[in-house]
Formats: C-alpha cells, structure tokens, sequence
C-alpha cells in the first residue's frame, strides 16, 4: 500500500486509515466524519490529496497537446488560470475528470485522480508523442485547505492569496520557491489547493493545523461534503462509459468545440449531443434519514427499473439524505423508488448542487 507525504503526520493525528486508489488514507480523526464535516464548513479544514497525480507539459507544442486531449482551446488559458475538463475516450466517454492549469506560455499542469493516474500517464504520452513536449510527474505534495476561514489562515501562514479568484493559480517564489497555489477544492467552499515540494509539505501541513481555526479533515467529510456540493466523482458518477452530456457537464465543453474540433472523442460528442442524450445525471433526495447507497437500482412507480444511484450518504449540513443517480431521460420522475435490499425507498428530484457554492469569483 502506497503512503502519501504526510503519514506519519495522520498517524500522529490519530487518523483512522483505510485504502483508498492503492494508497493508505486517513478516513477520519477523533472529530469524526460530522464534525469534520461541520467545522470545514463553518471555518477551515486541511485535506491530504497528495494522492493525485500532477503532471507538467511543456515545450512548443504544449497547446496543441493539451487541446488534443481535452475538448478545450488550451491557448485560450490565460496563464494563471485553470479549467475544469476531462480526458475523453474516441466515444465521448469519460477516462478521467481533472484540472488543467496553464502556468506558462508554454508551460501547463494537469491534476488527476489517483485511482486514474496509471491509465491517464500512458494516455497523455501515446497520445502525444508527435509533439514537442516535455511531460514529467511532479515530486510535489498536494494539500488543500477549504472553508470560510482559509484564506485568512494562508494569509497569516505568510502566503499572499488575497488576489487570487475561484479557478486561479499562482506560482510561489522565495523560500517557497516552487510552490503553487490555485484557488480551487472539491468541497464547494471557498479554499485552495498548495502544492509543495514533497520534503517540505508535512511541516507547512503543522503549522497550518498549529492554528486553531484547522482541523485535519479525512476521506469521509471529503465525500460528504462534495456530494452536498453536487460534485461528482470519478469511478462512481463519472466514467468511461458515461459522456459529458449524460453527467450533467456539457458546459465544460468549449462551444464552438461540441459540434467537431481536433481533440480526441470530439466526432463522438458531435454525434452524441445532435443525437440527444437518453440518460441524464440527476440530484436525488431519499426519504427519511437512511442514507442510499451507490448502486441501489432505482425504479419507476411501476417497478421498472429506469437508473442506479450513482453516489450517496447523508448530508450533514442539510440534514437529509443525498444522492446523485443517473436515469433515463423518459423516465417518469413521479414515484421514484430506490432498491436497499427488501425495501424500497421514495425519492425526490432535487436541484444541485444540495448546498450553496461559496466560491470566490
């Protein structure tokens, strides 16, 4: 099992571990899921996503590279600026959601799920290797710092991101030489993503949970509190057989590029959106307070089975039950039942995201 940089930093924590994309993660600490939950939402909580796989690309053809594989016009990015996209496969399906950030003219960062980053390396150097680049791993540690209170913690910590906007990223110099800063996170609260050199990022880590407005949040309030942000997750509600269309994420498509472009899947996404989807992402509110599970199939008033819950658990802030589910697009939404086992449980169409993005724009 592999560890992040910051292990033994959780174990001092008293972090209760579980495996997580081939990595030893911390799960929760002695404040557990709800509070954790809670006290990012009201102040400030760290999260250990040295997990994720950061790639640089650079060289001369670092646009056209990145605007082959993702549906975007890379040389569009002003530097210092990020977008949400994905790697798609020739069908339009989703091979992995993340963040490109563009830090040069020709320099760019990609951020990707751990549990994708085998298959997303050999997807970025077979894809490219007719262009001019350079593409490496970065030695770096990721953590991200979310909630109403980070900037003013990062602030006091000596670094200046008062300036920066939601999907904006910034590049350190100094004693923090190499370090980059993005205002970004996965939690639907305000907050920002360092990455630092890997030696260095279990200090910085402790002096940000010296400061008593911190507490270190585990994989647990990650889920919970996306899920309420409305923000999918890769292997559940994304992936390689699930288009952009289906999951709610056109908008992530440059307009001029969803009718034909020159990135990979772009005839598929032509063809998919003149064709029309017939399975749609959806927000889901279960019944009473028993939260339902990714996977519970999810039927029509007369039995017939029309999605499948694709994430769930209860929402701490809005104190029901959540849930995201993809159903198909004729599918009568009035009478809508999730299968637990022997019962069946009523639910509600429910606008997204659960709870208010709090971003800074």
């Amino acid at each position: 099992m592999n560890k992040t940089p910051l292990y033994d930093l959780h174990v001092k924590h008293e972090a209760k571990f579980g495996p997580f994309a081939g990595y030893d993660m911390p799960l929760f600490y002695k404040t557990g899921i709800i509070g954790e939950h809670q006290h990012t939402r009201q102040s400030a909580g760290l999260f250990d996503i040295s997990h994720m796989m950061l790639v640089s690309i650079s060289g001369s053809d670092a646009v056209k590279a990145v605007s082959l594989l993702c549906p975007l016009n890379a040389g569009e990015i002003e530097p210092g600026n990020a977008r949400y996209t994905f790697f798609l496969n020739n069908e339009a399906g989703i091979i992995d959601d993340l963040i490109v950030s563009r830090l040069g003219e020709e320099r760019f960062l990609l951020v990707c799920n751990a549990g994708c980053a085998t298959k997303d390396w050999e997807h970025i150097n077979t894809r490219t290797n007719k262009y001019q680049v350079e593409i490496s791993k970065l030695p770096l540690g990721l953590i991200a710092l979310q909630g109403p209170d980070s900037q003013q913690v990062l602030e006091d910590a000596g670094l200046p991101v008062s300036s920066l906007n939601f999907m904006q990223i910034t590049q350190l110099g100094g004693p923090r030489d190499g370090w980059l800063v993005s205002r970004a996170g996965y939690t639907g609260e305000d907050g920002f993503e360092i990455a630092v050199p890997e030696d260095g990022i279990a200090a910085f880590a402790e002096q940000l949970l010296a400061d008593e407005r911190v507490l270190p949040i585990g994989l647990g309030a990650r889920d919970s509190l996306r899920l309420e942000a409305g923000l999918s997750l890769y292997g559940q509600d994304l992936s390689a057989d699930i288009t952009p269309m289906e999951a709610g994420l056109t908008w992530a498509i440059q307009k001029n590029l969803r009718s034909g472009g020159s990135y990979i899947g772009a005839t598929a996404v032509e063809k998919k959106i003149a064709a029309k989807r017939k399975r749609k992402r959806v927000g889901l509110k279960p019944e009473g307070r028993a939260p339902v599970r990714a996977g519970a199939p999810i039927v029509d008033k007369s039995g017939n089975r029309v999605g499948t819950i694709t994430s769930g658990g209860f929402g701490p802030s809005v104190e029901h039950p959540v849930a995201l589910g993809l159903i198909n697009v004729d599918a009568d939404t009035d009478g809508l039942m999730a299968e637990v086992r022997s019962r069946q449980i009523p639910l509600q169409i429910a606008s997204l995201p659960f709870t208010p993005h709090k971003y800074k724009r």
